[in-house]
Formats: C-alpha cells, structure tokens, sequence
C-alpha cells in the first residue's frame, strides 16, 4: 500500500518553519491522501485507516488553522 506508505511519511514530516506556499502544498497533499484512503476504507471498513485519516485531518487542521493568520497584506 504505497498511499499508507505515503501517509505514514507525511504524517512523521515537521511542519515547523514552513513558508505559505509550503503550507498550501502539504494542505493539499493531505487532503489527497485522505480522500484516497477513504476509498479504500470503504472497501475494507479497517479501523486503523479510518484512525489514520483522523490524524491526517487533525494536521491538516492545524496547517489550515495557521494559513487563515497569515495576513495578506492588502
């Protein structure tokens, strides 16, 4: 299963000092990942994928979290 691979690696990667491109970059990597273990969630009800798209979610939270401070400078 490369995307659990791939999951497990972003999961471990540090999100400190990241700049907002970054930021927008790993937000959208965890959200295909999500959505690509959800599918095969749905073909194999395993808890421990759906444990694992929680933590995704909840990083991919706090990347968001911290996109929405950054001012725009407008």
């Amino acid at each position: 299963m490369d995307i659990i691979n791939d999951a497990l690696e972003f999961e471990k990667a540090k999100m400190s000092h990241m700049s907002t491109s970054d930021r927008v970059k790993a937000s959208r990597e965890a959200k295909r990942l999500i959505l690509a273990i959800n599918e095969i969630y749905k073909k194999t009800k395993e808890g421990e994928l759906m444990d694992l798209m929680k933590r995704l979610t909840t990083k991919k939270r706090k990347i968001e979290k911290r996109l929405k401070m950054v001012p725009l400078g407008i």
